[in-house]
């Protein structure tokens, strides 16, 4: 066979080349073709979802409240005041001391009304001596005008001066007496049981009817003074329910609302209302300062628990767990909050009754992040 008729028979080096660089471009592209879909068909499903679990935001009746600091103040204080003027000389209390009723608090220096008391009783002395002598001269004239000694009017005379001396020494007893009395102030003693307050003044200082010596307190009866804004006096009426807190906000006392001031506070713009506060426990003192909280009502309101609700610069969010396009997706809500309930937030704005508030696994959630639900 000649050499044209192998060249016929069997293809070219080149042409060989040429082949297997396309079948290697088809494979290739192939690949490439098949790898495409691929990465297609994992876009189409998406990421995996974040598993969390959820509760549902519900609508309970919860208190409307608010909170005001307020002052107690007791309701059988006695703020002690001398009767006398003079200069203490002894004071036989202590603050805080707990006293009985009539029991002696301070000595105020008594030796000029002891002088004047001497001096009226010396005069009362002598003013009976010249009774006994009225006496007996009105005895004698009577006699001798029996014996028509001496006349009518000498007896009348008498007699006169005999009923003068007695009104007198009436008088001066009387004025002994109130003497007397004026002693016994000198000395201050407690009109109450109860606990000696601050005692501002010391031995040797000269006090007068206006300067207060001290206070007695009777424990155990207080009363919540509240200046609630003028904004909510409209809402204010008798028997509104006052609870007294604690540092923590646990509820220690509670009374009712029974006194509204007619008038506003120039001054603060604000209203006063009074509650009597039992303290049997003696937990609160007379003129502490305390947390009031004022019971408007009661409203349904939405709830949510607290561990749902996270806060970033000041404002407070939580996750909604929301169907979108097919998919469960948590989308993040701005809520406006307010008191607590038990383990839970009122939520005032930005939570509806119904839905699906995301509880766990929140921090590795973003806003429209799929998440999915266990069922059961």
């Amino acid at each position: 066979m000649d050499l044209l008729a192998l060249r016929g028979r069997w293809p070219s080096a080149q042409s060989r080349c040429r082949a297997g660089l396309a079948a290697t471009l088809g494979l290739a592209a192939l690949g490439l073709a098949c790898g495409k879909g691929s990465t297609r068909g994992a876009q189409a499903s998406g990421p995996p979802g974040i598993p969390v679990k959820v509760e549902t935001a519900k609508l309970i009746s919860v208190n409307d409240t608010t909170e005001y600091v307020s002052t107690l103040k007791s309701r059988a204080t006695a703020v002690i005041m001398p009767q006398v003027e003079g200069v203490i000389t002894d004071i036989y209390v202590h603050s805080g001391s707990r006293v009985s009723a009539g029991t002696p608090l301070m000595q105020i220096d008594p030796a000029k009304q002891q002088a004047t008391l001497k001096t009226q009783e010396d005069t009362v002395k002598a003013k009976q001596a010249e009774l006994i002598w009225d006496q007996q001269e009105y005895d004698r004239n009577s006699g001798l005008y029996e014996a028509k000694v001496v006349s009518k009017q000498v007896l009348d005379q008498s007699k006169a001066a005999l009923e003068q001396a007695k009104a007198q020494l009436q008088a001066l007893q009387a004025q002994v007496r109130q003497e007397a009395v004026q002693l016994h102030y000198y000395r201050v003693t407690a009109p109450s049981a109860g606990i000696v307050g601050d005692i501002p003044v010391r031995v040797g200082d000269r006090v007068t009817t206006t300067t207060p010596l001290t206070t007695v307190d009777k424990p155990g009866s207080l009363e919540a003074y509240v200046y609630v804004p003028i904004e909510r006096s409209s809402q204010l009426r008798p028997n509104l329910p006052v609870q007294i807190l604690d540092q923590s906000g646990t509820v220690i006392a509670e009374g009712r609302i029974n006194f509204i001031s007619p008038q506003v506070d120039s001054t603060t713009q604000t209203v006063l209302v009074k509650t009597p506060i039992a303290n049997s426990n003696d937990k609160l003192r007379n003129a502490q300062f305390i947390h009031a909280r004022v019971v408007w009502g009661s409203q349904d309101r939405t709830v949510v628990p607290v561990l749902a609700v996270s806060r970033l610069g000041g404002q407070y969010f939580a996750f909604v767990a929301e169907q979108q396009d097919g998919k469960t997706v948590a989308h993040q809500k701005l809520l406006r909050v307010g008191d607590m309930t038990g383990n839970n937030y009122v939520v005032l704005e930005g939570i509806k009754p119904g839905d699906k508030i995301v509880v766990s696994g929140t921090q590795f959630l973003v806003d429209g992040a799929p998440v999915l639900i266990p069922q059961g």
